[in-house]
């Protein structure tokens, strides 16, 4: 699976940047994603997931009611669509993907990673 980040740029706080994923090489449908963040200094943090069998969104606390994970199977992409960002969304952002039925909200099942898109959040 090969995956594509695009979307992210400067924005002020309580604005709004979408993300959108671009993946081939694998029938998308039959593919959980996901949303994963690392800040300078910090370690990666799964931020939002989808699995493909229609199993719960899955949501970090510190996004909940913020961010909106969502997929388009037409188009083979993916997106998150981020509402009030703050100055601690300011992370890069990447895509995420696995293939095998193991669980969806663990960061460590995701086997294929785009490159990271950069969201920076001003005060």
């Amino acid at each position: 699976v090969q995956l594509q980040a695009f979307g992210g740029g400067l924005v002020q706080a309580g604005g709004s940047l979408r993300l959108s994923c671009a993946a081939s090489g694998r029938t998308f449908r039959a593919i959980d994603v996901g949303w994963v963040r690392q800040a300078p200094g910090k370690e990666r943090e799964l931020v939002a997931a989808m699995p493909w069998r229609g199993d719960r969104r899955y949501y970090a606390d510190s996004v909940q009611g913020r961010f909106t994970i969502s997929r388009d199977n037409a188009k083979d992409t993916y997106f998150l669509q981020m509402n009030n960002l703050k100055p601690g969304d300011t992370a890069v952002y990447y895509c995420a993907a696995k293939t095998d039925s193991a669980d969806p909200y663990q960061i460590f099942n995701y086997a294929y990673w785009g490159q990271g898109t950069l969201v920076t959040v001003s005060s």
